[in-house]
């Protein structure tokens, strides 16, 4: 059946957002390598573990720049839902190896306690300077887009957080420069790590319970029905289902018991129900099943259930 959409924002041509995320990634790359090669030099960890947070960055652009070009490719017989799944499953894989570096260097943080290594402090305050243009760089690249997608829009706040990281870095190199205190430098490198486990945590909620079909957060399945039953000629609302295609796109699927008055030409009820799902929800995708009166399932469930078939 068809459904209705509601576009509210300008979008950027694809070909020149795909253009500004492959630019950002290749920033971030360069700027990995650089922060590893001055981490050595310098011997300082903190700043490796800021070039491996950077690394996690462009993986996560790499696989936005990758995963945009996939979810824009259409439904077909093998994927009747399309493929704009293709970045929640990139961003589960992307997340689940950033939490595994966070414990990483949580652990080469406590290791640096017992031995902590002496750091060359101006080498650092350069190559962590470098990295702040970078990551401003990136977040320029990157801003007008996070707009519109929440995918970019995480990679966006990853790279303000990066900057804020790297200013950090600054001031280890700047305590290592004036007093000598080499520990600054294992603290910080726990403070990274802290921050990465927290980010890698938080989002990785949200995207398993995308996949998972979880109903969109925010939107109360109680309150969905006591709207739905509200409109004129609905009885009852049953098995109700509601998920997410992917971040931008919530889908709906029920079964409305229509008042004797309405049967069997419901398209009134029916057009109505669309409508105040569309108006306070902003849900797009809706798929009614209309029974008649007497035509009800046997004791059905309010919420979830077995599905039938649809009109």
């Amino acid at each position: 059946m068809p459904h209705d959409h509601h576009h509210h924002h300008h979008h950027i041509d694809p070909d020149a957002g795909d253009a500004r995320v492959a630019w950002a990634v290749a920033a971030n790359v360069a700027l990995t390598l650089a922060q590893i090669v001055g981490g050595i030099l310098s011997g300082s960890v903190a700043l490796i573990a800021d070039a491996i947070h950077n690394l996690s960055d462009a993986a996560s652009l790499g696989i936005a720049f990758f995963a945009r070009k996939i979810a824009r490719r259409p439904t077909d017989a093998g994927m009747t839902f399309g493929y704009k799944r293709a970045e929640l499953v990139a961003a589960l894989i992307n997340l689940t190896t950033l939490i595994v570096i966070g414990f990483y260097l949580a652990y080469e943080g406590i290791m640096r306690f017992f031995d902590p290594p002496e750091v060359a402090g101006w080498l650092v305050i350069i190559v962590a300077g470098i990295a702040l243009a970078v990551d401003s760089l990136t977040a320029l690249l990157t801003w007008r887009m996070a707009k519109d997608s929440a995918n970019i829009r995480a990679a966006f706040l990853h790279n303000l957080a990066d900057a804020l990281g790297s200013v950090a870095v600054i001031i280890v190199g700047i305590l290592i420069v004036a007093f000598d205190w080499y520990l600054a430098d294992p603290i910080a490198t726990l403070g990274i790590a802290a921050y990465i486990l927290w980010m890698g945590f938080s989002e990785i909620k949200g995207v398993i319970h995308i996949l998972m079909l979880g109903a969109p957060t925010g939107i109360a399945a109680e309150q969905v029905l006591a709207v739905m039953e509200a409109v004129e000629g609905v009885d009852s609302v049953h098995h109700l289902h509601l998920w997410q295609i992917s971040e931008a796109v919530v889908s709906l699927e029920a079964h409305v018991v229509v008042s004797a008055d309405h049967w069997p030409d419901c398209h009134a009820p029916k057009a109505a129900v669309k409508a105040a799902l569309g108006d306070q929800f902003h849900i797009s995708h809706v798929t009614l099943d209309m029974e008649g009166p007497g035509e009800r399932c046997d004791h059905p469930a309010r919420i979830g259930g077995t599905s039938a078939p649809v009109l």
